[in-house]
């Protein structure tokens, strides 16, 4: 099995480097992707081979981790075919192109893990792959949905200064003295950041007006998709009245509190009051900056959970290659990273080019008691605990396959369950952000499975998170529209309720033994693998229902 396991890799960072990079494997720092069509046919031909070869395997003795990270494997090659031949995202989404080379670079020149001129030039070779990239988003996407199209614009304007000027300064400080050095970089940087420029004027110009695609992908495959990548098989009509019941809980919830807050007051408006709290343009990252040592005080006096390192992540703007409609990231060093310790906390501030009531709504979302919580699932306990977390995971496939019911299921879950520690000292205010986030993800959950499997339009979507998630109307459309792209995002409620179903469990396996620090402790060093297979791990035997 290991030698299939490492054969699977293999070809993935062959047809990914800049995943390669990321999980800190720089053999492929100086290889950027061929996203043809007819790379993207080898994909899938080897993705075939790979499924048959493991097949055979699974049908001999394995051990215990080998036949967990076969099941894992066995799913990350179905979603991948149902990526790539069913659902075809590659000749409908521009987005994924757009995106590409900003991360590419980003990922060689933001951690220190050699020389800057050793960097430098894998940054320079990289760069010269991203002009044929661009030309096969021309050759492959077909008639995308305008929501994908008006995303990738955004990606591909926002990315054109991120080349000209961030790349740009940090290669005329790495080459030193390196007059050739400079010399080929600059060549190379012109001629990426003129092709991004040529593709976002392609895209506003050429494809914005063909943009009539539909981005539903169906009950069945949405089910797939599920199933796949987060080993989900619960029927879709009962996965959607879990999710309308959680809703219906928090929203009550929701009411409840805000009503303790300021009886006088709609729950809106009270919402409203405390997002006037908020920072400036100039005061996001520094506000955010402000809220993570509190949270690290708190969970080290509660027992929450170990934190393995006292290196602080960097706190910084989302980079314009990431800006997808998301409000915050956490970026990480792979598993596989020796030397750079850099972890970015990502804050997405508002465009440049919005007006100020756009900007205004934006920043809202990042008032005070909010910060807070969005802190604590980026970072304590959060993405950023699973990550420090990383080189303790068993295996290799464990380190380097992650799922969303998860890594996001379980920062979702640290959200309600620091309050329910005390978090806050029960400052309803502290709830009311809390239960703002959760009615969010709970909107995520509903609106994703009613865009792809019920006709419902981004629009329907927008006014749902509106209405239900007390969302500012700019912030609903953009949540809205990821769930265009991104169906499955319901992943971090359906992950939460995984985990508290679990841990219910776990506690009364362990009776008087059980301590909630173990059992974070424990999950959280399985890796972010289905939380099925967790269940499997942490109480062998055991037969309950994952929700």
């Amino acid at each position: 099995m290991s030698s299939f396991v490492d054969d699977y890799f293999n070809a993935l960072f062959e047809w990914s480097p800049t995943f390669g990079t990321s999980v800190g494997l720089h053999q492929y720092d100086s290889k950027m992707e061929d996203l043809s069509a007819a790379s993207f046919n080898r994909r899938i031909q080897t993705l075939r081979q790979l499924q048959r070869r493991l097949a055979d395997l699974r049908n001999s003795e394995m051990e215990p981790d080998e036949r967990i990270d076969a099941e894992i494997l066995e799913g990350q090659i179905q979603a991948e075919l149902l990526d790539l031949e069913t659902l075809q995202t590659w000749r409908k989404n521009p987005m994924n192109y757009v995106g590409l080379p900003g991360s590419a670079i980003d990922g060689v020149i933001k951690r220190n893990f050699a020389p800057a001129s050793q960097r430098l030039r894998s940054v320079t070779a990289r760069l010269k792959g991203i002009p044929p990239l661009l030309e096969a988003m021309r050759q492959n996407v077909e008639k995308p949905p305008r929501e994908f199209t008006d995303l990738a614009i955004r990606i591909a304007r926002g990315s054109v200064n991120f080349f000209k000027e961030t790349i740009a300064g940090w290669a005329k400080e790495a080459a030193g003295n390196e007059a050739e050095l400079i010399r080929s970089f600059e060549e190379a940087n012109a001629a990426a950041a003129r092709s991004l420029e040529d593709a976002a004027n392609w895209l506003q110009t050429t494809l914005l007006p063909k943009s009539s695609g539909v981005y539903a992908i169906g009950a069945e495959n949405f089910r797939k998709k599920l199933l796949y990548e987060e080993m989900v098989d619960t029927p879709l009509e009962r996965l959607l009245g879990i999710g309308e019941a959680n809703l219906e809980k928090d929203y009550n919830d929701f009411l409840a509190t805000a009503r303790m807050i300021d009886p006088s007051k709609s729950p809106a408006a009270v919402m409203q009051s405390i997002s006037e709290d908020h920072p400036t343009e100039q005061s996001l990252i520094p506000d955010a900056r402000k809220t993570v040592e509190g949270i690290i005080d708190f969970i080290k006096k509660k027992n929450i959970a170990d934190i393995p390192s006292e290196v602080r992540p960097t706190i910084a703007e989302m980079p314009p290659y990431a800006r997808s409609g998301t409000f915050a990231a956490m970026d990480t060093p792979g598993p596989y990273e020796t030397t750079a310790t850099e972890a970015f906390y990502y804050v997405t501030p508002p465009e440049k080019d919005w007006d100020a009531a756009h900007k205004d709504e934006h920043l809202r979302a990042f008032n005070a008691p909010v910060m807070n919580v969005i802190t604590i699932h980026e970072a304590y306990p959060g993405h950023y605990i699973q990550f420090l977390n990383a080189k303790r995971f068993p295996t290799k496939t464990r380190k380097l396959v992650a799922c969303g019911t998860n890594a996001e299921g379980w920062a979702h879950y640290a959200e309600q369950m620091m309050l329910e520690e005390g978090f806050g000292n029960g400052d309803p205010k502290t709830r009311l952000a809390q239960l703002h986030e959760a009615l969010l993800r709970d909107a995520r959950y509903i609106t994703g499975i009613k865009l792809h499997t019920s006709g419902w339009t981004v629009e329907q979507g927008a006014k749902f998170f509106e209405e239900k998630a007390f969302q500012e109307p700019a912030n609903a459309y953009e949540e809205a529209r990821r769930g265009a792209y991104n169906p499955t995002y319901l992943y971090y409620t359906l992950g939460k309720l995984q985990i508290y179903t679990l841990r219910q469990d776990y506690q009364k396996a362990r009776g008087s033994a059980y301590r909630l620090e173990n059992f974070h402790n424990e999950f959280v060093k399985q890796g972010s693998i289905p939380i099925r297979i967790i269940r499997r791990i942490l109480l062998p035997g055991d037969k309950g229902p994952a929700l």
